[in-house]
C-alpha cells in the first residue's frame, strides 16, 4: 500500500473507488506576428471571444456564483487593455496578446504570499484557457470516456473543467497542483465532494483503475489498500455522512452554549461571489470583508461609484446582518499593477495597510466615503487593519468624520452612526489594547499576522513551520488580553482569522470570553455544533489552565 500526505485540506470527508486519470492538452504559447492591416480584425477577434465566453459563463453562474466571477474577469477592462495594447504596439495575434496579457496577472497573484490571492492566479488561468479554446475554434471534453463512479486525479483542475463533467460519476478529487482555497476546492466543499490538492506526484505512482481512498479532513491518500483497510474507511465514511446530516438538520438552532451563553458565529468573505454563498448558510454577518477584490482586479484604483456599488450589493445581500468592510489592506505581499510601492528591504514590517491608506488620503477618502454610503442599505462596519498606535485610528477616524461632513453638505445619505473597529495583529496592538478599546467600536483578532509577529516566524516559510502554531502560550495569552481589554472598555472582541475555525480552539476561544468567530462558510455548521455542546463555565475553566501552561505541548494536552 503506497501513502500520500498533503500538508492543507480545506474539505472533509472520504471517498473509496477507482481512480480516472484525466490529462488536458497542453496550451499552445507560439504564435506568428500579425502585419498591421490585421489590428483591427484581432482585435475584433478577441472582443468577439469575450463575448461568447461571457455568454457561456453567464449561463454557467446559475450552477456557481464563481462562474459570474470568471466573466468580471473576462470582460475586464484591464484585459482588454492589455491585449489591445499588445495586439497593436508589438503585432500580436489575439492568443499571443492574450497569453502575455494574462501572465503578468498571474505573476503578480503568485507572488503573493497570502494564499488566498495566490489562488486568483487560478481563476485567471482558467478564463484564459476558456477564451483561448474559443478563439482556436478547438473544443474538448477530457470527461467523455469517464463511466463510473471515480476519483477524478489530474494534475489540475478548473471550475471550468467541473461544468463539463457528470458530478454524479466525481466520489473525489486529487490534483498534484493547487491550494486548499482554489476555487475547485470550494465548490467541491460546497458539493459535498472530497477534494485534495497538492499531492505531488502522485500522478506517476498510480495508474488508471487503481482502487485509492481518500480521506480529505486528515489529507491522507492510499493507493491499492488491504481488504481490512477498505472495510475500516468504509465504516468511517458511513459515520461521517451521518455527521453531515446531523449538522445540516441542527443548521438553524440559536447560538447558545449548553448552559445558554449566546455566541455570533460570521463568515470571512473575499468578493461579491463568497458574499452571496455565505449569505445562504445560517451566520449572523460576514465579520471579515477583504476589499482589495475591488482593487486588485481592476487597472485603476476603483472610483467611490464603482466601490459604493459593490459594498451596497453586499450589504443588501446579507438582509440587515453585519457586514464588517476591511478597508485597503496592501503592501506587504499585495501588490497593485497600476501603482508602485516603494521597493521594501521587508515589506511586512514596511508601509501596509493602514500606513499607506494616512498617508494617502486620496486614495483613502473614495474608501469611507463609499463605506459611509453604502451603510445606508445595511448593517456595515468600517475595520481599520494593522493598527499599531492610538494616533493611527484617531487619524484615521478625524478623515472619517471629514467623509461625513463632505456627504452631508451633497445631500447624500449615509449611516451617520457607524461603527469604526480595528483589526489586533500586532505585538504593539496587544500591548496597548486597553487604550486602542477606548478609540474603538470593537476589536477583531487576526491570528494569522499576530501569530508570525508573535513568533518572528513567517506564515509562508515552510523552514519555519513548525515553530508558527498559535497554540503558542505567548500567542494565547496574547489573545485572552486582547479580549479582557476590549471586555472592560465596553466593546466587543471577535476574531476572523483561520484560528476562529479550529474546533479545539474554538472552545478555548469561548473559555477566553470571544464574542464573534468569523471564518470560511462551510465551517459554521460544524462551530456552532461544538459550542452548543459546550459548558461554558467549563470552558472558562479550562482556558485559565491552559493560559498558565509555558509550552505548546502543555496547551495540546489541556485542550478539551
Amino acid at each position: 500500500m503506497k501513502v500520500w500526505k498533503v500538508k492543507k485540506t480545506y474539505s472533509r470527508g472520504y471517498a473509496l473507488g477507482p481512480v480516472c486519470i484525466i490529462e488536458k492538452k497542453e496550451i499552445r504559447t507560439v504564435y506568428d506576428n500579425i502585419v498591421p492591416d490585421r489590428i483591427a480584425d484581432e482585435i475584433k477577434r478577441f472582443d468577439e471571444a469575450v463575448e461568447e465566453g461571457c455568454r457561456e459563463l453567464s449561463k454557467l453562474s446559475a450552477e456557481s456564483e464563481i462562474f459570474a466571477s470568471h466573466a468580471a474577469i473576462a470582460s475586464d477592462i484591464a484585459l482588454r487593455g492589455g491585449v489591445e495594447a499588445k495586439i497593436k504596439e508589438k503585432l500580436m495575434c489575439a492568443e499571443a496578446a492574450l497569453l502575455e496579457t494574462t501572465g503578468e496577472f498571474i505573476a503578480i497573484f503568485e507572488s503573493m504570499d497570502d494564499e488566498y490571492m495566490r489562488e486568483r492566479a487560478a481563476d485567471m488561468k482558467d478564463v484564459r484557457e476558456r477564451l483561448l479554446t474559443i478563439l482556436s475554434g478547438e473544443r474538448e471534453n477530457p470527461f467523455e470516456g469517464m463511466e463510473e463512479k471515480s476519483i477524478i486525479l489530474a494534475r489540475e483542475l478548473t471550475p471550468s473543467d467541473t461544468a463539463k463533467m457528470n458530478l454524479k460519476l466525481a466520489a473525489g478529487f486529487i490534483m498534484e497542483l493547487g491550494g486548499a482555497t482554489s476555487h475547485v476546492s470550494i465548490m467541491a466543499k460546497n458539493l459535498g465532494i472530497p477534494c485534495l490538492t497538492g499531492a505531488e506526484g502522485i500522478l506517476s505512482e498510480v495508474g488508471n483503475k487503481d482502487f485509492l481512498i481518500m480521506d480529505a479532513g486528515a489529507g491522507d491518500i492510499y493507493a491499492d489498500p488491504p481488504e481490512a483497510f477498505i472495510k475500516e474507511y468504509e465504516l468511517k465514511e458511513r459515520k461521517w455522512l451521518e455527521e453531515e446530516k446531523r449538522l445540516k438538520e441542527s443548521a438553524g438552532l440559536p447560538s447558545l452554549t449548553k448552559d445558554g451563553v449566546g455566541f455570533e458565529l460570521c463568515a470571512n468573505a473575499g468578493n461579491l461571489e463568497e458574499v452571496r454563498s455565505a449569505a445562504e448558510y445560517e451566520i449572523d454577518g460576514i465579520g471579515l470583508f477583504r476589499s482589495e477584490f475591488l482593487y486588485m482586479g481592476s487597472d485603476h484604483f476603483p472610483t467611490e461609484e464603482e466601490q459604493f456599488l459593490a459594498y451596497k450589493e453586499a450589504a443588501c445581500l446579507l438582509k440587515g446582518k453585519e457586514l464588517t468592510i476591511r478597508t485597503l489592506d496592501i503592501g506587504g505581499d499585495k501588490e497593485l499593477s497600476y501603482w508602485q510601492l516603494p521597493r521594501e528591504e521587508n515589506p511586512f514590517l514596511g508601509c501596509r495597510a493602514i500606513r499607506i491608506c494616512l498617508k494617502e488620503p486620496d486614495i483613502f477618502k473614495p474608501q469611507l466615503r463609499a463605506i459611509l454610503r453604502a451603510g445606508a442599505y445595511g448593517n456595515v462596519r468600517i475595520m481599520y487593519p494593522m493598527i499599531t498606535s492610538v494616533e493611527e485610528i484617531r487619524e484615521a477616524n478625524k478623515i472619517l468624520e471629514e467623509c461625513k461632513m463632505e456627504l452631508e453638505g451633497e445631500g447624500l445619505p449615509y449611516k451617520k452612526d457607524i461603527q469604526a473597529g480595528i483589526m489586533i495583529e500586532t505585538p504593539a496592538a496587544v500591548m496597548i489594547a486597553e487604550e486602542l478599546a477606548g478609540e474603538a467600536d470593537f476589536f477583531s483578532i487576526g491570528t494569522n499576522d499576530l501569530t508570525q509577529y508573535f513568533l518572528a516566524a513567517d506564515r509562508g516559510n515552510e523552514k519555519v513551520a513548525e515553530v508558527y502554531n498559535s497554540y503558542h502560550p505567548s500567542v494565547l495569552r496574547a489573545i485572552a488580553l486582547t479580549i479582557q481589554a476590549a471586555h472592560k472598555q465596553g466593546i466587543k472582541a471577535g476574531m476572523c482569522g483561520e484560528f476562529a475555525s479550529d474546533e479545539k480552539a474554538s472552545v478555548l476561544l469561548l473559555g477566553m470570553g470571544l464574542d464573534e468567530f468569523s471564518m470560511s462558510a462551510g465551517e459554521i455548521s460544524r462551530i456552532k455544533s461544538r459550542l452548543r455542546e459546550t459548558d461554558c463555565k467549563a470552558a472558562r475553566k479550562a482556558a485559565d489552565n491552559i493560559l498558565s501552561q509555558s509550552s505548546v505541548k502543555g496547551v495540546i494536552n489541556c485542550l478539551i
